[in-house]
């Protein structure tokens, strides 16, 4: 049985994670509205990503004999003055979610809720990608500056994108 404190961060997550697929959406509304279609696929299989995350944690809820509470949560942004400040504000928003799964371990360490903590370690590494894949598109919008070019290039390659 999961103790209370451990079940509130955890259901905590399962709404920031949800919050995390639907700022992706809106990001990959952004895209679509300003023709980068590539852009938008990256986003869009990456909000559909955070809804698996989410479902993992709802799942795992219940497997330990929690109950599932979601949360609410505001209207995520939907303007951005570029295709960098976008990466960038997912790039942020990464290192949030990060610090909020090493918050629940540090609390499931505490309680010693050795499942919960075993649990965790996947969205740690998982976590390291998903930094890792933002960071890298953002230090590539950087280089590209105002290149009208590089960024048809770049969102044909992000286009190519799929489910995994």
């Amino acid at each position: 049985m999961v103790s209370e404190k451990v079940l509130k961060e955890l259901n905590d997550q399962v709404g920031r994670e949800i919050f995390s697929s639907y700022l992706y959406l809106s990001m990959a509304s952004y895209f679509d509205s300003v023709d980068l279609p590539g852009f938008a696929t990256w986003m869009k299989v990456q909000a559909k990503e955070e809804l698996g995350h989410a479902m993992r944690i709802y799942n795992f809820i219940y497997d330990r004999g929690g109950k599932v509470e979601l949360p609410g949560f505001e209207k995520p942004r939907c303007e951005w003055e570029s295709p960098l400040e976008v990466f960038e504000n997912a790039y942020e928003h990464e290192k949030f979610v990060t610090n909020n799964i090493y918050s629940i371990l540090e609390i499931a360490k505490q309680e010693k809720d050795y499942a919960t903590e075993e649990f965790l370690q996947w969205f740690v590494k998982e976590q390291v990608e998903e930094e890792l894949q933002v960071d890298v598109i953002v230090k590539r919008l950087q280089k590209l500056g105002d290149s009208a070019v590089g960024m048809y290039m770049l969102d044909k390659e992000l286009g190519k994108r799929k489910d995994d």
